[in-house]
């Protein structure tokens, strides 16, 4: 196994990075090669050629921080210091510049109406500043440039055509044919320069999507010819008066599915740059116009198509799409690469019952729009005009930076004028107007390839084929670790002949190791390297058991936490083990520092942990007088009160005597004044009192940080607390409660009314209770009568003691005659 022992001697931390417990200590610290400490922001290495196995050098840090100290010359000579800067230079820097034409016209005749067809011998506008820039960068160290942006006036612009020529869309194409003269005479409104070409697309001739019935397929609806998957009718051309021809001649078609194969018609249209005819530089708009969805990537397998999409151009000599049978459809991803690629603006001109799902495609296509189109494509020219003013008054800054290594982040203030904002859009855009973007690179990590050092990437307005190129140098290596510097030595002797000198430090061959390469297998375990890890002879432990023994040198053992640093000799020193304060190491950086175990307090503060003030002026009262008011000592800032027969004096300043309200008298006034608007202060008296009081919801008192309680009651019964302390410059806090505690008001006029309404309830209540039971009762007698005569077993009709008042008698003799 190979070992490469590397030098790395470093002194404790003597300056803050921000850390919360350990923010007296150096990052700079525990880098070991100078690769390591240059990758760390404003840390400096040392390649001086010092005495690698004397002592005296082992109190010197190679990776140190530049600024911790006010001469470098202790810590390294000023020839030896690699702290590389960040480096910008302009390397081509034309001035924004709008598009200048020289017309030559001529007279051409069509059928219809007559045209004059410009040609134009073009001076190129420059609408970004600069056009390229060199940067040298440190890692995470970033570094901010301007970035100009200016619509010129007349930019070229290229407009392609795309049409979905389906049977559906048959009314479309005729009334885009009648607009064609008003379609390019609104864009000669914008500028002089203005090209035009038209292609259609149907979907591919296989099965589900098209009939291949040959009947079907040579005439898939009445008046259809034969289906197609793209085709380019007329190619970019400032000939705009050939629009209205082609649009008119060219022939619907019909397939069988609802979704179009638009997607293979859009990738053709962008990456078949000669055969459209985009131009270099000039604004690139392809409008897709259809009325129905689009078929992705995936979808050929229904027609047994699984080959995936090149990318790549295949137009015959005819504009035709010769591999719209061989290829699956482009994904949505593919569509944005090329897009962006080639800075071409898509607008999507679909009907209303397409246009949600256009609008979600368009968030995933870069600089893509979308408009609503009538059903026979009366509006497409306004929808253009539209569109094309959208996507000119506004300016998206976007770059192509690898992502894992490069971050970049754009501020403006756009057209608002102030401090710059994060954004790298801004909208409402006029031509003439610049746009200030400022560019901010940063190397967020070095590739463990070094050939990726060195990238160059572009930042570009959205749309636009016009760029800033930055040719970006990541300085993540030292010239002293290579090969030809003066500091870089092959079995150099600092390395006692057995390793590379690179940087001021050894890097040894597989068979040595050490500070200087002087150790090996022979002389590893040697008796009198070991004492050479030890202070004296009173201990057998080597370096004080907190590092390892290399050839009587100690190699200190390295802490998880990077900025825990364990130095000296042997080992005995540490920046993490001192007393705390405040939760803080040495009290925080303010205070103190921690040096081999022990802080080192700055010139305001004592104690073990630099917790101790040295002055006694924080312990003398706001105003003046004696030390804790004469009550008390000063001791590490703060009063120390003394005990008397009554008690012990309180108080910050020990101004309050144990039977006594301390300053509470002083403050009622003012407190009553400012808080309540009562008390026997005059408006005038009130603006003279020297505090004004904190409202609080709770008033609480801290005993031990000093604070003081008082409790009054004013003149109209109600209770007020407040609470006055000291701060560490010693002004007077008062915090009293927002409202005062008063007692309830008595309304003798709602007791005696209330008295009154009670006697009056409870005798109704009574006479209810009366007649209740009243009633009751009555039922209950009337019921029992009842059931007494129910009970009876004779009538009074039928009593034998009553006899009638005359009487009966019959004669036995009578025969009835």
């Amino acid at each position: 196994m190979r070992a490469w022992v590397l030098l790395l001697v470093t002194l404790p931390a003597v300056l803050s990075q921000g850390e919360k417990k350990h923010s007296s200590q150096d990052p700079c610290a525990s880098k070991t090669t100078c690769h390591d400490c240059i990758r760390t922001p404003t840390c400096a290495w040392c390649s001086e050629p010092w005495d690698l196995t004397d002592r005296r050098y082992l109190e010197r840090k190679r990776c140190f921080l530049p600024t911790a100290i006010s001469s470098h010359s202790f810590q390294c000579q000023r020839e030896f210091m690699v702290n590389p800067s960040n480096d910008y230079r302009l390397l081509e820097k034309k001035a924004l510049t709008n598009a200048t034409a020289i017309k030559k016209t001529s007279s051409h005749t069509y059928t219809q109406s007559s045209y004059n067809r410009t040609s134009f011998h073009e001076e190129e506008a420059i609408q970004i500043y600069p056009q390229r820039v060199s940067l040298k960068l440190r890692a995470h160290e970033a570094f901010r440039f301007s970035v100009k942006y200016s619509q010129a006036l007349h930019y070229p612009v290229d407009l392609y055509y795309l049409m979905d020529l389906s049977k559906s869309m048959e009314d479309d194409k005729e009334k885009l044919s009648d607009l064609g003269d008003l379609l390019v005479a609104s864009m000669q409104e914008i500028t002089n320069n203005f090209r035009l070409g038209f292609g259609s697309f149907v979907d591919k001739v296989v099965m589900p999507y098209v009939s291949t019935v040959p009947k079907k397929l040579a005439e898939p609806c009445t008046g259809c010819e034969a289906p197609y998957g793209f085709r380019n009718h007329m190619s970019l051309s400032d000939n705009v008066g050939t629009f209205s021809v082609q649009v008119k001649k060219a022939a619907v078609s019909g397939n069988l599915d609802a979704p179009e194969g638009g997607f293979d018609a859009i990738m053709q249209a962008v990456v078949c740059r000669e055969q459209i005819g985009w131009r270099e530089k000039a604004r690139r708009l392809l409008v897709f116009s259809t009325d129905a969805g689009f078929h992705y990537a995936g979808d050929g397998k229904l027609g047994g198509i699984v080959k995936p999409n090149d990318g790549e151009c295949h137009l015959n000599d005819y504009g035709e799409y010769t591999h719209s049978t061989f290829q699956d459809y482009p994904s949505i991803s593919q569509v944005n690469l090329k897009v962006r690629q080639n800075a071409i603006n898509v607008i999507f001109a679909v009907t209303s019952e397409q246009i949600g799902v256009y609008e979600r495609l368009k968030d995933h296509v870069e600089g893509a729009s979308s408009g609503m189109l009538s059903n026979d494509s009366s509006n497409v020219v306004d929808l253009v005009r539209e569109q094309y003013d959208k996507i000119s008054s506004s300016v998206e800054m976007k770059d192509n930076a690898t992502s894992d290594s490069v971050k970049v982040t754009y501020y403006s203030a756009c057209k608002g004028g102030g401090p710059a904002v994060q954004t790298n859009k801004c909208d409402g855009l006029k031509v003439g107007d610049v746009v200030n973007f400022e560019a901010e690179v940063e190397v967020t990590n070095c590739p463990s390839d070094p050939e990726k050092w060195k990238q160059i990437f572009k930042i570009y307005p959205v749309g636009i084929n016009e760029s800033l190129i930055v040719d970006l140098e990541m300085l993540c290596s030292c010239p002293c670790e290579k090969r030809g510097d003066a500091w870089y030595k092959e079995r150099a002797e600092e390395c006692s002949y057995h390793g590379t000198l690179k940087c001021g430090i050894c890097e040894c061959d597989s068979t040595h190791f050490g500070r200087a390469c002087e150790c090996g297998s022979e002389t590893k375990h040697k008796p009198e390297f070991e004492l050479g890890c030890r202070p004296d002879n009173t201990t057998l432990v080597d370096c004080s058991g907190r590092g390892s023994c290399v050839c009587g040198i100690c190699e200190c053992e390295t802490r998880e936490n990077p900025l825990e640093v364990i130095s000296g000799p042997y080992c005995e020193c540490d920046n993490f083990s001192c007393d705390y304060a405040n939760g803080e190491l040495c009290g925080g950086p303010d205070h103190g520092t921690c040096v081999c175990g022990k802080c080192h307090c700055n010139g305001n503060w004592t104690g073990d942990a630099c917790d101790c003030r040295t002055s006694n002026l924080s312990c003398i009262p706001p105003g003046g007088g004696d030390v804790c008011s004469g009550n008390g000592e000063c001791k590490c800032g703060f009063c120390e009160c003394y005990e008397v027969n009554d008690g012990r004096y309180t108080g910050k300043f020990c101004e309050k005597h144990p039977t006594s309200a301390g300053r509470c008298p002083d403050f009622k006034n003012c407190v009553q004044c400012l808080m309540y608007q009562t008390g026997p202060l005059t408006k005038e008296e009130c603006e003279k009192c020297p505090f004004v009081p904190i409202s609080v919801d709770v008033v609480e008192a801290d005993i031990e940080a000093g604070e003081v309680l008082c409790s009054y009651q004013d003149e109209d019964g109600c209770l007020f607390l407040y609470v006055y302390t000291y701060s560490e410059n010693n002004t007077l806090i008062v915090r009293a409660g927002e409202e005062r505690k008063c007692p309830p008001e008595i309304f003798v006029l709602g007791i005696v009314l209330g008295v009154i309404g009670a006697i009056v309830l409870i005798g109704l209540a009574l006479l209810l209770l009366w007649k209740l039971l009243t009633t009751i009762h009555d039922r209950r007698e009337f019921a029992k009568f009842e059931k007494e005569r129910m009970m009876a077993k004779w009538d009074t009709g039928e009593n034998p003691i009553y006899k009638q008042a005359t009487s009966t008698f019959k004669n036995p003799t009578y025969a009835g005659k």
